[in-house]
Order: C-alpha cells, then structure tokens, then sequence
C-alpha cells in the first residue's frame, strides 16, 4: 500500500502515554494471533463460519503452518504469501484460500542474480531494528532498515543490543538518533525482564511485532525475554568480527503471553531496496527538502551550479558521508524497481503470447 509521503501519519509510531489499560480478559485464539478490525471489515459473517480465518505462523518450502480457532495445521503453500498473512481458509480446498488484505507488507529484492521480490513478512504494526554496540553497527544498514519499514507503514525503532559491553554507549546512540526524527532509539540489555518492561509500550494485546537485523545481535533472545521462556535457540557471536551463527532458520510467529505476536527472522545479510522511495525520502528528509532548493529540478547534486545540497556540505550542515549513502540508496532503489518493473512486463507479454500460440493451436486441433 503506497502512502504519500506529505500526509503521511507518523502518530502511531509512537507509543501513547495517556489512559488506563482496559481491564485483562481472555483472548480468543484469533486475538492471541492478533486478529484486529482492520481484517474483521473485510469479511461477512457467513465467510467467517464458511471459510475460518488463520494466520500464517510459518512459511516452510512445501506448506504453510497455519493456526485460527481450533485449527492448526500445514496447508500447501499459496502464491504470494508470507508469514503473518491472515487467510480464509478454504477447508475442503486449501489451495483455493483466500489472503485477506494486508496492513503492511514487509519485502526486498531477492538476494542473489535473481531480480524476483521476497517477501519478508506481513501485517507488522512495530518492527524492532535490532544492532550492536560492536563491529555488527553500521549506519547505512539502519537506514535501509528505516526506509523499508517507513515505505510499509510500519512503526520503526530502533533497538541497541550489547551496550553494557563497551566504554561509550552513548557514541553509538547518538549515531542512530541522527537518523531521523520519526524513529526512538532504545539501549538495552536482551536478556532478564529489561525488553519486557521498555518495550511493553509496543507489544500490546492484538499487536504484531518484528525484530529484524543481523545475526548474532540478540534477537531471538529478545523473543525469549518477552515470551520468557527459552523456545527459540540462541547462539554465541564470534569474538573477531562480532558476527552471528543463523541460530533462526526460518521466520515463525510467537504468540506470547500478554497477547502480543513476535515476529523472530534469521538474520539478513543483505537488504537491496525496491520501490521504497517515500521511505527514502523520509529517512532523508533533510537532504530532500534541500534539493527542492536546486536551481535545477533534475539535480543530481554532484557537480551542479546553484546545488543546495552541495552548498550545505561546503558549509559543514551536511555530513558528505551521509550524501554518499543518499545517492547510493536512491541508484540502488531506482535500478532494482526499474529492472523488476521490466521483468514483469517480459513476463506479462511473455505469457499473452504463449496464450496465443495455445489458442491458435486448440483451433488447429
């Protein structure tokens, strides 16, 4: 779902602080997976009793492990999903199953040669873009992390794992808060009841949350802290290069105890953008609104006269480190969207054409 970035609502990404917490009550299986209004208005009462809704909590190569009121079950996969997809499920035909409109949608382009989208996850209210105060923090990846989340609406905080192991914490946060203004940055410790407490204003009855980063930077042990048990396996990072073993092999949703859904993925080592150019221009807002300054509207701020962004460099406002990197997230966003755009159209014409010669043929027959 494409969002204008001009009237875009920043509102719930941040917690709110006022009210009182409705008094405690069970929750059915559908809101222990975080079954909200946003997906009850898509159906009508008859569809709920016909085909049952279930969400997707894992996706493996060959079914989908789905889990609604008194279900639980593999199905075989369906085109397109993702895990966190809430499906009416079709029981005398699970393939026919239906996705129900999605919240947000969690993608990249697919590692490798191959210029397919991979879709990471679904219906994500909060994704926690964990890093370390180590050799794992790295600016840029942040960045690419924030504009993923913000161009899917996503609310995006950062977390900082790890900083009871160095001198100067505060060196490492005051890198991600220059980021950008829409993203709370958080330092805490992964284990113990600490991610439980700071980030109970996220992870609320019926919410979905992610943590999403490299390997070894504490995630399924953040999962482990708020289910508090000990269900996902966690590994130990190597001393040298401060880098994890995939201890996660595959995402999988936990529903834990207070009525939250975490989302635990594997570690990603590389996260090429695609169609994710509002989000950019949101993690770059500075720098945005300073080439609408130019003198020329297609300026690319390199060697152009009259260049604001190039003036506010010279003048020290701008880190040209920090240019360097816009430049090279809008080429690297602006080539994967053109060449998967382009794909689609061979594909699209691809197929009208075989359709054709199997039309032609069947008169021939």
């Amino acid at each position: 779902m494409k969002v204008d970035p001009m009237t875009r609502d920043y509102s719930g990404f941040f917690p709110s602080k006022a009210g009182h917490a409705p008094a405690e009550r069970k929750l059915s299986t559908l809101e222990r997976y975080g079954w909200q209004p946003y997906f009850s208005q898509q159906i009508s009462v008859d569809a709920l009793t016909q085909t049952p809704p279930v969400r997707v909590v894992e996706v493996h190569r060959n079914a989908l492990h789905v889990i609604g009121d008194a279900i639980d079950e593999h199905i075989p996969p369906l085109p397109n999903s993702a895990v966190g997809d809430w499906l009416l499920l079709d029981p005398s035909h699970p393939p026919s199953s239906v996705v129900l409109d999605r919240k947000s949608l969690l993608k990249r382009r697919a590692p490798g040669t191959d210029r397919s989208i991979q879709l990471i996850a679904a219906n994500i209210d909060t994704a926690f873009i964990v890093s370390s105060c180590n050799q794992d923090f790295n600016v840029a990846r942040l960045e690419r992390y924030i504009a993923l989340a913000i161009e899917a609406n996503i609310a995006p905080v950062v977390l900082l794992t790890k900083s009871d192991l160095v001198t100067s914490p505060e060196d490492y946060v005051a890198q991600a808060r220059s980021l950008s203004e829409l993203v709370p940055i958080l330092t805490l410790d992964a284990r113990g009841e600490a991610p439980g407490e700071m980030l109970s204003e996220w992870c609320k009855p019926g919410k979905t949350v992610a943590f999403l980063g490299s390997s070894g930077v504490g995630k399924s042990t953040l999962t482990n802290a708020l289910a508090k048990s000990q269900e996902v396996e966690t590994g130990a990072i190597r001393e040298s290069d401060a880098k994890g073993r995939h201890t996660t092999t595959r995402r999988q949703l936990y529903a834990i105890p207070n009525g939250c859904v975490v989302l635990d993925t594997p570690g990603m080592r590389e996260v090429q953008l695609t169609d994710v150019s509002s989000g950019i221009e949101e993690v770059f807002a500075d720098l945005h609104a300073l080439g609408e300054q130019c003198r020329f509207r297609d300026c690319q701020h390199e060697t152009e006269p009259g260049c604001a962004v190039l003036a506010a460099v010279k003048d020290g406002d701008i880190d040209d480190a920090r240019l360097a990197r816009w430049r090279k997230l809008k080429a690297e966003e602006l080539f994967n969207t053109t060449s998967l755009a382009e794909r689609k159209s061979k594909d699209k014409k691809l197929g009208k054409t075989i359709r054709q010669i199997m039309k032609h043929h069947g008169k021939r027959q």
